[in-house]
């Protein structure tokens, strides 16, 4: 078993983290008194457990209601400064060494901001955490899967503008039912010719056509959950006994799967986390990471995941290690810049948390 302590310190890397998913409740409260906006309650308590509730009932409505609330306390300059700003200061508690966090900008543009004003914010506040903790990230723009094909190469091309400003990928998210991510082929196309960075929700609420999509036909370097995965394989216990051509692809090609334990089981794309295909990935030698999703509406953070992993599955620390390094690996940054944070960081705490074993 591995402590408690040692997990929190463990130098950790999130990839799959969604901005307007991990407010603190208080900062709900404040920004919705300073901008007059209705939310369910005013104790911090109470509404933290109005979020997670959709998590705890595994109903994906109550879930994704909750979105609408935190949006629409993030209609400023000011407000998306500082929810950014306070991620990374979140992220300090964890001993995050890298992140990077992702949001739709079109979603906070109902009050009047542009899409452009709306990412300049989110820098400033992640910038300004930089400075004060060390950390480094990355921002990720998202698309909206139910959204008009042509917003979505907006933010494409908005995505691709910023990147030498901390932008370091494109997205799609949403419902996967209904709304195939070739739909928004034109945004993927304009990214990789633009020799760009894209990870797509995918696998999680669908199957498998989902995921083929999107590394085939969308091009993703990275997929968002990708759970479902595990229905193109035939299983003994945790022993691979045959694959399909996707699951050989995504191997063999070294595709990263952000996989995120806590939010699947809320939402319903896992039973429980026993049964979670996490681990058959790991053992098998995919490259999976532990991601966190949304923060706040699962009542969960890195520390959490990497807990409930160790615990239910029995990993070692060399395990999380593994799970840690594969994710720096997968980082949408440079490759000196990856090596850098692997062996100046990550390998070094490593060594040093074995050391006190």
């Amino acid at each position: 078993m591995i402590s408690n302590d040692i997990i929190r310190r463990i130098p950790k890397v999130e990839l799959h983290d969604h901005l307007d998913g991990g407010l603190r409740p208080q900062t709900v409260i404040d920004l919705a008194r300073k901008y007059g906006v209705a939310i369910p309650s005013e104790d911090p308590v109470a509404l933290r457990e109005w979020f997670v509730k959709g998590c705890k009932l595994k109903s994906l409505p109550l879930y994704l209601e909750t979105f609408a609330v935190t949006t629409s306390v993030m209609q400023t300059e000011e407000a998306l400064r500082r929810v950014a700003y306070e991620a990374m200061l979140d992220w300090r508690e964890q001993n995050i060494v890298y992140g990077e966090i992702r949001f739709s900008p079109i979603l906070h543009t109902s009050q009047g901001l542009s899409m452009d004003s709306v990412v300049r914010a989110v820098l400033s506040g992640m910038e300004q955490g930089r400075r004060e903790t060390g950390i480094h990230f990355g921002v990720i723009l998202c698309a909206m899967r139910s959204q008009s094909p042509n917003i979505s190469l907006e933010i494409a091309k908005l995505a691709v503008a910023y990147r030498d400003r901390g932008v370091v990928g494109f997205d799609l998210a949403g419902d996967e039912k209904g709304n195939p991510p070739k739909t928004h082929l034109e945004a993927f196309q304009y990214i990789r010719n633009k020799n760009f960075n894209i990870t797509i929700h995918a696998g999680e609420a669908f199957g498998l056509d989902s995921i083929w999509q999107a590394l085939q036909i969308c091009g993703a370097h990275r997929v968002g959950h990708g759970t479902r995965l595990v229905d193109d394989m035939t299983l003994d216990g945790l022993k691979i006994e045959q694959m399909g051509d996707l699951a050989h692809f995504v191997q063999d090609r070294r595709i990263p799967l952000e996989m995120c334990l806590t939010s699947n089981i809320g939402t319903g794309a896992a039973a429980t986390y026993g049964s979670h295909p996490f681990v058959v990935f790991l053992k098998n030698h995919f490259r999976v990471m532990l991601c966190t999703d949304n923060r706040l509406m699962s009542d969960t953070d890195l520390t959490k995941e990497m807990s409930i992993a160790a615990d239910t599955f029995g990993l070692s620390l060399d395990d999380l290690e593994k799970i840690s390094v594969n994710a720096m690996k997968s980082a949408f940054i440079h490759h000196d810049e990856k090596l850098a944070i692997i062996y100046d960081v990550i390998k070094r705490q490593f060594a040093d948390l074995r050391r006190e074993q």
